[in-house]
Formats: structure tokens, sequence, C-alpha cells
């Protein structure tokens, strides 16, 4: 099960939290995850929508098959599909969907104010959504050149070249993933774009991108977490905190499962690991974390 998490409501010291998750190993037309209510003093988890849509995409790993990136605003809740927005209430009842031409393999989003930030992994970007308006205002393109995947291949930690585009013309980027841009944090009026294939969390400020920090390649939902950086710290199982060289100042071991409480644990690593960390959230000091889990 491949899931991320966000904070819905907090009720005795206790949040309750939204998850979604990603069935890899189930079939075309069954269920491929769903999006479930988790409150963790009571210890229950309700699942409150069912991803079964027979459309779903069959192309690369992973691809468009479930839910990803979760956000709140306003009464509504935000559930980002592979290609598409929905719009939810808090009762899960949907309200609305949309989309756009630069969105291929979404993964998390973020909001701050009335603008809604999503993670376009499959054109290396970040688009800009403006809630009261029901438009897409802006768009981020992060990627590789030539001379930065050479780099890469070298060992080198490039930053991407960005580049600006408007998201409702046609004149956008190319589709293309050189480097798995899957992480956005809007906070204070900067962006902290991070994804598999870089070896930063970047920071954006207007037209202007720096190294916010540095990071192991491969890491998943990097972000500014007090004087450093929290983080799925992917290849060891672990969520780390890391200082902004990207040293380990503590880490915490993902849950992992005995063989026989899984179902099938005869999948190859290709399809599902256990204890793959993807999803994260914060509460003030309280860090939840959702690895896989193989369903």
């Amino acid at each position: 099960m491949h899931s991320t998490n966000s904070i819905r409501s907090t009720s005795g010291g206790m949040p309750r939290v939204v998850v979604s998750s990603v069935i890899r190993s189930s079939h075309q037309g069954e269920s491929h995850g769903g999006v479930f209510l988790l409150d963790i003093a009571a210890g229950m988890v309700e699942q409150r929508v069912d991803w079964d849509d027979p459309a779903i995409s069959w192309e690369g790993r992973g691809a468009d098959r479930g839910l990803r990136g979760i956000a709140f605003h306003r009464g509504c809740i935000y559930l980002a599909a592979s290609d598409e927005i929905f719009v939810y209430d808090t009762d899960f009842q949907l309200k609305g969907s949309f989309r756009n031409r630069y969105l291929k393999h979404c993964h998390e989003i973020s909001i701050e104010g009335d603008s809604l930030y999503v993670t376009s992994t499959g054109f290396d970007s970040v688009l800009q959504y403006d809630l009261r308006e029901g438009a897409f205002t802006e768009g981020y393109a992060f990627r590789f050149g030539k001379l930065e995947r050479t780099r890469r291949r070298l060992g080198g930690r490039p930053l991407p070249k960005l580049g600006l585009f408007d998201p409702n013309s046609a004149r956008g980027p190319a589709p293309g993933d050189s480097t798995h841009i899957n992480n956005v944090i809007a906070r204070d009026g900067a962006l902290y774009v991070s994804g598999r294939g870089l070896g930063h969390v970047l920071a954006l400020r207007g037209d202007r991108m720096e190294s916010f920090a540095r990071i192991p390649y491969g890491s998943h939902n990097a972000r500014p977490f007090r004087d450093g950086v929290l983080m799925n710290h992917t290849d060891t199982d672990r969520i780390c905190f890391v200082d902004r060289r990207g040293n380990p100042v503590r880490s915490f071991p993902l849950v992992h499962y005995d063989a026989d409480d899984l179902l099938y644990a005869s999948l190859g690593p290709d399809k599902a690991r256990q204890a793959f960390g993807r999803g994260l959230a914060v509460l003030d000091d309280l860090i939840i974390g959702a690895p896989h889990r193989r369903q």
C-alpha cells in the first residue's frame, strides 16, 4: 500500500488523519486503494473513498493508479490523482474536480492562503491554482538539461534549470521526468520543492531559485522542519531529521510486518516494498509517517 497523509482535525490532544493509498498489486477494474480516516486516539480506521475507476492507466511503475496528495481549504478536501484534482467536502462527498494539460503523475500538494500547489512529476513541474478564481495561474518547471544529467551521473548534485510558464498556454514544457519532482511545501511566501532525482530541497521565491538544504537522493516528502529538514529516507526505511548540509541529526525506523501478516508477499520489490516511506504529516511536534504495507 502506497500512502500519503495529512492532518484533518484534532481531538483529545491526538489528531485524526486522512490517509490515501495505492494498491499496486490490484488488477484492472479492481480497487486501487482509496482514502481512509484514521482516529489515532481510538485506534479506528474507516475507509471513506474507494478508488476503482476503470479508466486507470497502467503506464509506468506506479503511474496513476490511485490518489496521492492531500490538502485542506475552507471546508474542502483536495485529493490529487495522476492528472486531475478532486474536491470533497468534510463528509467525503465529491464536489467536483479540475484538470490541466500539464498535470501528469501528480504526487504531493500544498496550500498556502488561497493558492494550491501541485507537483506534476510527468512534467518536472509545480503548478499553482487559485482556489478563489478557480483557475491555474503559474507553472514552474525544474528540469535537468544535458549538462546537469551528466553531472548527476558522475555523482554531482546539480541544481535544475528553472523555467516559468503559463499553464493555460500550449507553450509550456514538453512531458519529461528528469528530476522526479514529487513534493512541494508552501510556507511564508516560498515554495520548497524536492524529488527523488534531486540532491537538494529547492527554495523558490518569485522567480529566484536556490538550494535550501542538501538531502540524499531518492528521498521523499522532504520539508523544512525546525533548523533542518524532515523527510522519508527511503533507502534506509526511516524518517530522518537532517541538518541543512544533509547530516543526520535523528531518525526513526518505519515499522516492518511479519511476512505472515502480509498479502501477496510473493510479489517482487518492483511492485511494492514494505516500509518504503511515502507520506509525512507534521502537527506541532507530532510527526506522522505512512510507509508502504504490501496489500
